[in-house]
């Protein structure tokens, strides 16, 4: 049951993609624990069409995948899909949808949800960059780092399109480098833990 006290301290990962991305959804999905206590946030750009992720990708994990309404309360074990032409933001432990805020062009809509994450989210954030065009996302990294959040990057020969992985990694801001087999191990890992994690990481509390 969704109630309103429930706990907003515990881990989101943002996996941010485009063009190419559902092959790393489902590769990465297939690796990752139902249990592990870490919600899931695909925000998958697309300007024109609606998205069927939702539909696609339960045959990938036990957990539950729901397409993201307004006032959704987050909760963990559960993977959560960002609609079509809308900018996703959380507030007080729930997603706020809004209207798209660049609606020609390259989306934004990564860059505008880790903005969010970074003000509004208590637990741990854990941002994923995978195949795309452009470089939604990258703006925002830093900030993410800023705020004591870890950054993964897949590996641009492992992308189908790996403009934004490439441009994550420009950033300067990037944790980790791997592949979506990997990126789902270094989350298990992250998410019980410092295990594997960065020496400015360590120690944190």
């Amino acid at each position: 049951m969704k109630t309103e006290s429930g706990p907003k301290n515990f881990p989101v990962v943002c996996v941010g993609g485009s063009a190419g991305g559902l092959d790393a959804y489902e590769r990465l999905l297939r690796h990752l624990p139902p249990d592990m206590g870490v919600a899931i946030v695909i925000v998958n750009h697309l300007r024109a069409v609606a998205t069927q992720l939702h539909q696609i990708l339960p045959r990938c994990t036990p957990m539950p995948v729901e397409l993201i309404t307004d006032r959704l309360i987050i909760r963990p074990n559960s993977v959560f899909i960002i609609p079509g032409q809308r900018d996703l933001h959380v507030s007080n432990g729930k997603f706020r949808l809004q209207p798209i805020s660049k609606p020609r062009g390259w989306s934004n809509v990564i860059t505008v949800f880790l903005r969010s994450l970074t003000g509004h989210w208590d637990g741990k954030l854990i941002a994923v960059i995978v195949s795309g065009y452009d470089g939604d996302g990258a703006a925002a990294l830093c900030d993410i780092r800023e705020s004591g959040g870890i950054i993964i990057a897949q590996k641009p020969e492992t992308a189908a399109h790996p403009d934004m992985p490439e441009s994550a990694i420009a950033s300067g801001c990037v944790d980790f480098v791997l592949s979506p087999e990997n990126i789902a191990r270094k989350i298990v890992e992250i998410s019980v833990g410092n295990v594997g994690m960065p020496n400015r990481f360590r120690s944190r509390t």
